[in-house]
C-alpha cells in the first residue's frame, strides 16, 4: 500500500523534529568525550558515504551502463556539479563544521534556541531575497520575537565575553551553522531537489572536500585528533548517530519536508525542538536553565508559533 504525499509529509516532519531534538543533546553530551569536534565531522561525513555513496552508484547504474554522463564528483554525486557543490557547501560541510566546534564551547540549551530557532528567520530572508517570497505581518511580527529572543540568549553571552567567557564563540557558530542550513533549504526547494539525491549529494561532495584535507592536516600535525585515543565504541556510535541518522534519515526526511510543505512552514514545524530538546538538556545534561534562557526560549517558540498560524491562514 502506498503512502499519500501529506501522510509522507507529516511522517518526514515527525522524523526530522526527533532526531534534531536528540541531535542537540547527543552532541552536546559528546563534547565531553574524547573526540574534537572536527574528529565528529569526519565520522558523521564517513558514517554517511558508507551507506549513501553505494547507494547513489546503483541508482546511477541504468544511465552509466547506457553510456550517459550523469552526476557529478566522478560518479560519487547523482547531481550536476554545480547544484551539488552549492548544496554540499552549505548543507554539508560548513553547517557541520560550525555546528559541532559550537558544542564544544556553548551548552545545549543555547543550541536549541540558536539553530532551530533560528532557522525560520535566516529561511524567509533568504527566501525575500533570493526568490521573492513575501513577508506578511504576522511573519515578520514571529520574525522580530525570534530576533529578540536570540538576542537575549546570544546578547548575554556576548556580555559575558569581556569577563572571558567563550560561550559567545558557540553561539555566533550556532547561529553560523542555522543560516547554512537555511541556505540549503532555500537551494532545495529553488531547485526541486529529490529528498534521497540532494542528501547523496552533500554528502559526496563534503566526503570530497574535507576527509583528505582533515587527514593531511592530522597527518602534518597541523590539526589535533583524538581518533587515536577514543575507543571503537564511542567511534562506531558518532559514525552511525551522526552519519546514519543525523545525515541520511534526518537529511532525507527534512529535505522530503521541504518538497511537501516548503522551507519556510518547514522551519517553522520544527518549533518544538528548541523546547524539547532544552528540556532535555535540563533533565538528560544537567544544565540549568537560567532567566534569559528561558525568556529567549519562550520568544522563539512563540515567534515559530506565530509564524506558523500565518501559514496555515495564507499559505505561501
Amino acid at each position: 500500500m502506498s503512502l499519500s504525499p501529506r501522510l509522507i509529509g507529516r511522517l518526514s516532519a515527525v522524523i526530522t523534529v526527533f532526531i534534531w531534538t536528540f541531535f542537540i543533546i547527543v552532541t552536546r553530551a559528546s563534547a565531553s568525550h574524547v573526540l574534537m569536534p572536527l574528529d565528529i565531522v569526519c565520522a558523521r561525513i564517513v558514517g554517511a558515504s558508507l551507506l549513501l555513496l553505494p547507494w547513489a552508484w546503483w541508482l546511477m547504474r541504468d544511465a552509466r551502463s547506457k553510456g550517459e554522463d550523469v552526476g557529478s564528483l566522478m560518479g560519487l554525486s547523482p547531481l550536476p556539479l554545480r547544484i551539488t557543490v552549492q548544496a554540499g557547501v552549505f548543507g554539508g560541510l560548513l553547517y557541520a563544521v560550525f555546528a559541532y566546534i559550537g558544542f564544544f564551547y556553548a551548552p545545549a540549551g543555547h543550541a536549541s534556541v540558536l539553530m532551530p530557532g533560528s532557522l525560520p528567520l535566516w529561511t524567509t530572508l533568504l527566501m525575500w531575497i533570493f526568490l521573492r517570497e513575501h513577508i506578511g505581518m504576522n511573519r515578520a511580527i514571529g520574525l522580530a520575537m525570534i530576533v529578540a529572543g536570540d538576542m537575549l540568549v546570544g546578547g548575554m553571552s556576548l556580555l559575558k565575553a569581556f569577563e572571558g567567557g567563550e560561550v559567545w564563540i558557540g553561539d555566533l557558530l550556532f547561529m553560523s551553522a542555522a543560516f547554512c542550513w537555511a541556505a540549503y533549504s532555500v537551494t532545495a526547494r529553488r531547485f526541486g531537489l529529490d529528498a534521497v539525491r540532494a542528501t547523496m549529494a552533500i554528502t559526496a561532495f563534503s566526503l570530497v572536500s574535507f576527509v583528505p584535507v582533515y587527514a593531511l592536516l592530522v597527518s602534518l600535525n597541523i590539526l589535533t585528533s583524538h581518533i587515536a585515543q577514543a575507543s571503537w565504541f564511542e567511534i562506531l556510535f558518532q559514525l552511525v548517530y551522526q552519519g546514519v541518522c543525523s545525515v541520511v534519515i534526518s537529511g532525507i526526511a527534512f529535505t522530503q519536508m521541504i518538497r511537501s510543505f516548503g522551507p519556510v512552514k518547514s522551519t517553522m514545524i520544527t518549533a518544538v525542538v528548541p523546547g524539547l530538546s532544552a528540556l532535555g538538556a535540563v533533565v538528560l545534561l544537567g544544565e540549568p536553565m537560567s532567566w534569559n534562557l528561558l525568556a529567549g526560549l519562550a520568544l522563539v517558540t512563540s515567534g515559530i508559533l506565530f509564524g506558523v498560524r500565518q501559514a496555515t491562514v495564507k499559505p505561501d
